[in-house]
């Protein structure tokens, strides 16, 4: 069974984790490798996914994570972009626990707060025009290129 929650300090390993590899995974045939690891480092690092869970407000609200019996599943965060226009930022899942429902589990309660704290109407998300694992699951959800 997976839960999501808004991740805590000691998710940060997990998040860490989930977020690397499904950015491998997700670009490894259309990214440089040096490109993929400078990206990872410079958005995945402890001390920047501390911070991110710590500083949160309506332009971050945070990140989620999906947890299993094994820790972190997936991990995501967005914000509002504008006073009723809310977007995903990040969504990224352990390669091995994708079309397992955890993707729609996160952006589920990511949405959800988004409605509810910040009265978001329209919802955007950010995905890299070569992302073809991601961008299946969102135009499944409804969004429009």
């Amino acid at each position: 069974m997976i839960t999501v929650v808004k991740a805590g300090l000691e998710h940060i390993q997990g998040i860490i984790r989930v977020c690397s590899e499904g950015y491998r995974n997700t670009y490894n045939e259309t990214h440089s490798k040096k490109y993929i690891e400078r990206t990872i480092s410079e958005f995945y690092n402890a001390e920047r996914v501390a911070k991110e869970i710590q500083e949160t407000d309506r332009h971050w609200n945070g990140w989620y994570a999906a947890i299993g019996e094994n820790g972190v599943a997936g991990a995501g965060g967005g914000g509002m972009t504008a006073e009723h226009t809310s977007e995903l930022f990040v969504l990224y899942l352990d390669p091995a626990k994708r079309r397992q429902g955890i993707g729609t589990l996160l952006l589920n309660a990511i949405t959800e707060e988004q409605i509810q704290t910040y009265g978001a109407q329209e919802q955007w998300v950010s995905v890299d025009e070569q992302n073809q694992k991601g961008i299946p699951f969102y135009k499944a959800k409804g969004f429009i290129v």
